[in-house]
């Protein structure tokens, strides 16, 4: 039987890059990422080791503009 979990899924539409998702990232897999170099321009986050996740949504919980989505992945 296959094991699932959920990763964060993040619409970098409704995404401010706040940071507060990053933050409150225990396993620390989610960073900012700017449109251009230098850290120019809008920020998004980004799931940056989808491997390390933990699945424990406190990315979604604490996202003020629900640009985040927990989606069940399988393996």
């Amino acid at each position: 039987m296959p094991i699932t979990w959920a990763l964060p899924e993040i619409d970098k539409n409704g995404c401010t890059g706040c940071g507060r998702c990053v933050a409150a990232c225990p396993p620390h897999v989610l960073s900012l990422e700017a449109e251009r170099p230098n850290g120019w321009g809008k920020k998004s986050a980004v799931l940056d080791n989808a491997d390390d996740c933990t699945g424990c949504a406190k990315c979604y919980a604490v996202c003020p503009f629900d640009a985040i989505k927990m989606v069940r992945v399988s393996d």
